[in-house]
């Protein structure tokens, strides 16, 4: 995850070397999957020696192979602008300058000796004056290190991709005050004391591995112990480093990780293969946790946790977290990807697994519906826009681009795709398969696939058309019943309707099907053609571009319950399914998410009605406009009544299942969408939803209320409580009535839990009145030596929809709490204000200029964070024309900009392409 442009995946000469002279660059150029070659030299061997201080001095040896035929060719070492190159020894002999050529991106040896050959380079790089965060840098006093996907040459000169494995032995040397903790991967082999109050550390690392699971980190850091022990009776010890101040917030992320390591053996037979597991947390870090081999670097959000600083979100969050980058220990780390057009074989089957996990300690359907809604908001879009690309992308520009919720959140989808055709046995002999054919390697998406179709004798041709199409196929199914044959007909169709004009292949979507009779209860099924008999429920193969499937002896007509689970990443349209089928799903069906997916279909079609009438007419009010097409119908008040009413659903279940569809969720339904004019429309259904449901949602309130003496406790049973109770409370806020709006602050005042006080201050949010700036003033005042905390504070107050907010935004990046060189600060502050549709949208389009300017000024401390801001401006195409028209001019200043970096001008650049 690193700036420098690369050449990763090609192993040719430089571009900027040409006939041993530097040409000017050139504007950034793509690489290309079908461009992979291996390299001429593999790297057996690495030894690293850091002497760290404001300049620090690295020293690097390493052995390398011959990979080629013939004479040796050129060794191409990818680098950086700011390592500085002390030295280079070849062979044990030292090299003048005219022996290489140094670039801002390589340093190259044309002559080189046959066979084996060691080479020693040494270069000086200044950790505190790296902002990028993205090789060697300094967070608060303690020396780190991030190189995925292309750090590792803003540390030392190396062949920096993902298919060059090898042994390290690391040796760090540093002042024992300022730094007395020394970690890296691997065994600690060797420790002492040095002159000059100076000690050191040298780390051993048994398996090879590529250079970005290379991890440092050095400074006076607190730690919490615990031990683990294997299937195989190994004691494992488990360490995790903070802050001395933060000591106290660890023990979740701790149990979280001895629960994960449980899962695994358990689940997959994936026992953890050393003696030492390291968790570091740091400040300063792009994303949210990196997976170094035995010494995972996590951003500090997701490790620390007590009750009165986290939410439940958050607990969740770091379980989920956690438990994926242990995963990555077997997928990523001990099998590795060849290249990074790759990337979602480990990240997309590692999401998949964090998943099952999470879904296994805690609530399955919930879980289920946490991310399909995910990837609904996010993905889909994503699919549907101007940087919509395959899970397995054919080119990039900058990887760090790439890490998008299409690679990591669809590639779970298709992931999930093999665990349905093939079941839980199957999936797993499938894994098996992978882990004994690959261990060690760095291979395919192609071997993944293979492993999955020779274990279970499938053929799974039609699988593999995801890894290289983009867009999210549309299934539109029919049905029909004959009554005189007992016959029921299912015919789908599929298309995948992409930005591009590419011809889109069919793809196999497992289309997981029940039958219901007009009581409610499920039918046994007779598939024609299927030796199946009696089952409950069944997943339909839909692999071609349209298809019949029929079930016999069929008493009466029944009402059908489709993609359940929501077995295959799609958008499904059902002909002639009416507002009375979805009720009665809602009401009867024994399948957790099409129960949900019921009143989500309900209401989308309620949104588009609405919205549709309020751009018809301007006669009167909106609320008058809206009421008199009918408003929110009784049928659909009292599903919702129903709902909250059920006492045998899971609280956290009702909360989604009353929650409204998100605005990305029905751009297919309103083209050129006007969004301030559809939160408006929201408003109005949630206030009349809360009109008609006071009662019921008064006493969801106070029936799921924790007693004063309650200890805190993020189990799932507790947070569905809380979860349901803090949605009916958001609910009745939005009456802008003044007995629940001081209700409301009082509890904002006597909460004795975060998500309790949070959720309260995010009831408020959106008030004009003075309880809203009360609130705010009170937590800052209580949570301002907390940076985590404070977070949330910046986070509600940007994405707040009250009319003008800009201004307050403006002014609020000149708190004292604003540091926009810190990445969690910007992501609160700017995509949060980005989350507002009144204010990001601004009909003057001061929302945009603002985003665009603070992109252009995050790009010039930190291009990888600065490519996320500017990626808010990617859906610009499916708004009104004469936002289109703003958010395009807003794209193409940032574009012309000067000075702009690869990763901001990738993703702008596509976003104005045609």
């Amino acid at each position: 995850m690193e700036t420098g442009q690369g050449t990763s995946t090609v192993s040719v000469s430089p571009p900027e070397i040409l006939a041993g002279k530097e040409i000017q660059p050139s504007a950034p150029k793509a690489i290309l999957r079908t461009d992979y070659r291996p390299t001429p030299y593999l790297v057996s061997n690495v030894h690293l020696t850091f002497l760290l201080g404001d300049t620090t001095r690295v020293k690097s040896k390493l052995s390398f192979v011959p990979n080629y035929q013939g004479a040796p060719p050129a060794l191409a070492l990818d680098g950086r602008k700011d390592i500085k190159l002390v030295s280079v020894s070849l062979a044990g002999k030292q090299l003048s300058s005219g022996q290489y050529q140094v670039t801002d991106k390589h340093l190259v040896i044309e002559t080189l000796p046959k066979g084996d050959f060691d080479l020693e380079v040494e270069v000086d790089v200044k950790p505190k004056e790296n902002t990028s965060l993205e090789g060697l840098y300094n967070s608060s006093g303690t020396f780190c290190t991030q190189c995925e996907a292309e750090g590792f040459r803003g540390i030392t000169y190396f062949y920096d991709r993902p298919d060059v494995m090898a042994k390290y032995v690391t040796r760090i040397e540093a002042d024992k005050k300022a730094c007395p903790v020394l970690l890296s991967n691997g065994n600690l082999v060797d420790e002492g004391s040095l002159d000059n109050g100076r000690h050191f550390a040298v780390w051993e690392d048994p398996f090879k591995k590529p250079c970005y699971l290379f991890a440092l980190v050095a400074g006076d850091l607190a730690h919490s112990q615990d031990t683990f022990t294997t299937m195989s009776g190994r004691k494992v010890d488990l360490r995790i480093f903070v802050q001395h101040k933060n000591i106290k917030k660890v023990d979740f992320a701790m149990q979280s990780l001895k629960h994960a390591m449980k899962w695994d053996e358990d689940t997959f037979g994936l026992e953890y293969d050393l003696d030492l597991f390291n968790i570091v947390a740091v400040d300063d870090f792009n994303m949210g946790a990196m997976e170094n081999k035995s010494l995972n670097v996590f951003n500090s959000r997701l490790v620390l946790a007590s009750p009165q600083t986290a939410t439940d979100m958050d607990f969740a969050r770091i379980e989920g977290v956690v438990g994926h980058e242990y995963f990555h220990n077997w997928t990523g780390d001990r099998v590795t990807c060849r290249d990074w057009f790759q990337l979602t074989l480990k990240e997309g089957l590692t999401v998949f697994r964090d998943q099952e996990f999470s879904s296994d300690m805690n609530s399955r359907p919930v879980k289920r519906i946490e991310d399909v809604v995910r990837l609904r908001t996010a993905q889909f879009s994503e699919d549907s826009g101007p940087i919509a690309h395959p899970i397995r992308p054919e080119s990039y520009i900058k990887m760090d681009n790439f890490y998008t919720v299409t690679v990591y959140e669809k590639g779970a989808e298709i992931i999930r795709v093999y665990h349905t055709l093939l079941g839980k046995d199957g999936f797993r002999k499938g894994m098996d398969l992978y882990f004994k054919r690959h261990d060690g390697q760095a291979v395919t998406c192609d071997d993944f696939l293979a492993a999955m179709a020779d274990a279970n004798g499938q053929d799974l041709s039609t699988v593999a058309r995801w890894y290289h199409q983009a867009g999210t196929p549309k299934l539109e199914v029919s049905t029909s019943y004959d009554s005189s044959a007992h016959t029921y007909t299912i015919r789908t169709k599929q298309s995948t309707p992409t930005s591009s004009n590419a011809a889109m292949q069919p793809v196999m979507l497992p289309l997981a099907v029940a039958l219901f009779d007009k009581n409610g209860h499920e039918m046994s099924l007779k598939l024609k053609g299927s030796s199946e008999l009696g089952q409950k429920s069944t997943v339909l193969r839909v692999d071609k571009e349209e298809q019949e499937f029929v079930f016999t002896d069929v008493a009466s007509e029944p009402v059908p319950s489709l993609l359940r689970d929501f077995s295959a990443p799609v958008k499904m349209e059902v002909k002639g399914q009416t507002d009375e089928d979805l009720i009665f799903l809602l009401a009867h069906d024994t399948d957790a998410f099409n129960k949900w997916e019921a009143g989500q279909r309900l209401a989308k079609k309620l949104l588009v009605k609405l919205y549709q009438t309020a751009t018809t007419s301007d006669k009167g009010s909106l609320e008058e406009r809206l009421q008199s097409a009918g408003g929110v119908s009784s049928s659909i008040v009292d599903a919702f009544r129903a709902v909250l009413q059920d006492s045998s659903l899971d609280g956290a279940f009702v909360s989604a299942a009353i929650t409204l569809p998100a605005s990305t969720e029905l751009r297919d339904d309103i083209p050129h969408m006007n969004p301030v004019l559809l939160y408006q429309v929201r408003k109005y259904v949630v206030k009349t939803l809360a009109q008609q449901l006071r009662p019921q949602l008064e006493a969801t309130v106070k029936h799921n209320d924790d007693p004063a003496s309650q200890t805190y406790s993020p189990d799932a049973k507790s947070a569905a409580r809380r979860a349901l109770k803090n949605k009916a409370l958001a609910y009745l806020a939005a009456l802008a009535d003044a007995a629940v709006t001081q209700q409301v602050l009082n509890r904002f005042g006597t909460a004795t839990n975060m998500t309790d006080k949070i959720s309260a201050l995010a009831a408020l949010i959106d008030s004009e009145g003075k309880e809203r700036q009360i609130a705010l003033d009170e937590f800052y005042e209580e949570w301002k030596d907390d940076s985590l905390v404070i977070l949330k504070w910046l986070g509600l107050q940007t994405a707040s929809n009250v009319k003008g907010n800009l201004h307050n935004v403006q002014q609020l990046l000149k708190h004292p709490a604003v540091n926009i060189t810190n990445p969690n600060t910007c992501y609160s502050v700017f995509l949060g204000f980005a989350r507002s549709p009144v204010n990001f949208h601004a009909e003057d389009g001061s929302g945009y200029k603002f985003m665009a300017d603070s992109t252009l000024e995050v790009d010039k401390i930190n291009s990888q964070v600065a490519s996320r801001l500017v990626s808010c401006f990617t859906s610009w195409r499916q708004l009104d024309s004469e936002r289109q028209a703003m958010m395009k001019s807003a794209l193409q200043r940032i574009v012309e900009t000067n000075g702009l970096s690869d990763n901001v001008f990738e993703i702008a650049s596509k976003a104005l392409q045609d």
